[in-house]
């Protein structure tokens, strides 16, 4: 595991800061900072539980399969973020910068990437393929969580996009390897 960050994260903290610095003033409102830490505590994982296991109600027992692709699209998820985020030690925002207030406890310590936006652009992904009806809920939620991550002050914009194409390239290998399978039932 490294000890430092790699020098390009030495360069884009100083490219985002202020921007996040900015972007993390509107927690300062209460309306602001509730808003975006219930989306957060909900992008922690009880959307994404639950969003999994009502596709057995919308697809009946092919539902079930893609429960199972969905939870092996979020394990390889939370694999790929933690590898990353153990081996680049992005030390995350508040940390680098004092003036970028963090007013949520982070899960762990490191920033790069943001694993809530990786699984919230996933789900959102997997939604679209197989109940895109759900789409009315699910993708402005997936933004709302996107956006806490920076706004709570516990992630750099960097750190979100990088989730994002993450989670969307994850999502869609799972898509991949279920159309190959014939295992995704085609949304009417």
């Amino acid at each position: 595991m490294r000890s430092r960050p790699l020098a390009m994260f030495d360069r884009l903290d100083t490219l985002e800061w202020q921007l996040c610095h900015r972007i993390a003033l509107l927690s300062h409102r209460r309306l602001v900072h509730g808003v975006f830490r219930f989306c957060s505590r909900v992008g922690d994982w009880p959307a994404w539980v639950a969003l999994a296991l009502l596709q057995p109600l919308v697809h009946g027992q092919a539902g079930w399969r893609l429960t199972l692709i969905w939870g092996l699209c979020a394990a390889t998820g939370a694999t790929v973020y933690r590898l990353l985020k153990t081996r680049l030690c992005r030390e995350r925002p508040y940390i680098t910068f004092s003036s970028i207030p963090c007013t949520m406890p982070p899960l762990d310590r490191y920033s790069f990437p943001s694993g809530h936006t990786l699984h919230a652009v996933m789900f959102c992904t997997l939604t679209a393929a197989s109940s895109p009806w759900l789409l009315v809920v699910v993708l402005p939620l997936s933004g709302l969580i996107a956006a806490s991550r920076v706004i709570l002050g516990l992630h750099y914009v960097s750190d979100v996009a990088a989730g994002a194409v993450l989670g969307f390239a994850i999502a869609q290998a799972g898509l991949w390897i279920t159309m190959r399978g014939q295992w995704l039932p085609l949304a009417a």
